[in-house]
This record gives structure tokens, sequence and C-alpha cells, in this order.
């Protein structure tokens, strides 16, 4: 999940240029993600979908039909994104983005802990949303590089202070910040389902900028 050399898009590039070959992108299980749509849908996110409610009424299970105002075009893309990951990626349950337009990847990295589910949780399965995944990278607002390296770096000192011995540092390369984490995104050692590392997370969380919580 080649991207615009913003720092989400050299994170995500690198977990995807390879899957992308193999038809896959992280390591995992067959994708069999199930749960149920989110209730607190952002605008315009999922299709609209009616059920039977517990009273013999039916309910739409839908985000409002009203889209919110001034959004970006980086939002717009991630709202697309969304869409397809959850009609073609295998994963109805997957979060909204947030209002900022960056995914709430702590949502997304819970999805993907469950077992079987972490393969196609950046792209969809099969990458099936890569498309829009690369359409939305396409239009990410740029970050001064400096401040994200350095939120990063703290980051990946708190994970190992906290246990996760083997996350690496993220480097600069060519004026850009390119995460760290995973020794081998491409094959993962690190738990990232595990007790210790959620724990370590969470700890750590509030090092990392807005939309950087995924990236590393």
């Amino acid at each position: 999940m080649s991207f615009p050399t913003t720092t989400a898009g050299l994170r995500l590039a690198a977990l995807v240029a390879v899957p992308v070959l193999a038809l896959s992108v992280a390591c995992g299980g067959s994708d069999d993600a199930a749960g149920t749509r989110s209730h607190d849908a952002v605008a315009d996110v999922p299709s609209p979908k009616t059920e039977p409610s517990t009273d013999g009424s039916t309910e739409e299970k839908a985000s409002p039909s009203a889209k919110p105002a001034g959004k970006s075009a980086y939002y717009d893309a991630q709202v697309a994104f969304v869409r397809c990951m959850r009609t073609k990626g295998g994963y109805e349950d997957y979060p909204d983005p947030k209002l900022s337009g960056h995914l709430d990847w702590e949502k997304v990295n819970e999805i993907g802990s469950r077992p079987g589910a972490n393969q196609g949780i950046k792209a969809g399965r099969n990458n099936a949303c890569v498309d829009e995944l690369q359409a939305a990278m396409a239009v990410e607002p740029k970050r001064d590089q400096q401040k994200s390296y350095e939120s990063m770096l703290a980051h990946a000192q708190c994970m190992r202070d906290n246990g996760i011995g083997r996350f690496t540092n993220p480097v600069m390369s060519g004026g850009n910040a390119v995460p760290g984490g995973d020794p081998d995104p491409a094959s993962p050692v690190l738990d990232t389902g595990s007790p210790a590392y959620k724990q370590a997370r969470e700890a750590c969380k509030a090092k990392l900028l807005d939309g950087l919580d995924g990236m590393q």
C-alpha cells in the first residue's frame, strides 16, 4: 500500500508495494473480518442498509445523507476509501475517517488484531481498494517532515521503553520522515495483537501527531 512522498505515503508504499504483487498486504490468515457497522458513522461513508429492528419496524443503518460542510479533498478521498473497504475490501465495520481526514488507526488496528483479519487491513482483501488508497494518498496535506520525524522518534523510544524492544526508529530520507516500527513490514515480526504491544501502544499514543498513529 509508487506513492506520493508524504510520510504516510512512504510508509504505506512499503506496506503495499510487495503485497500488491503477492495479492496480500500484511501477514495474517484469510480475511474473515466481521462485525457490525459503525453506528456513529460520519456522513456519506457507508452505503445505505436497512435491517429489521426489534420492534418489528425497519431502521436505516446508514450515515446521514447530508455531507459535513467544509471538508477537504483529502477527507472526500478517505471517505471513498472507507466505503470501498466496507463494500469490496471485506471489512464491513471499517471505521470512519476522522474529521481531519486521517484514518482512525486505533480502531483500524483493533480490527486488524482479530484472528485472520490482518491480511488486507491496509488496502482491502486482494488489494481491492488500492486505487482508492492511492487516490487518498495523492491529496494528503503536506506535513512538516522534521516535526513528523521528531514525533515518531519519541514514539519509537517510548515503545521500546515499554517492552517492545525491536521497534525501530524512523529515518529521514530525501527530506521526508520515513516511519519506523516493525523491522520488516513485508513480513512482520512484531505481534501487534499481543497484550504487551497493545499496552505499549496505549502508553505511547500521545507521542504521535494526528495521522501518524497508524504509520508506525
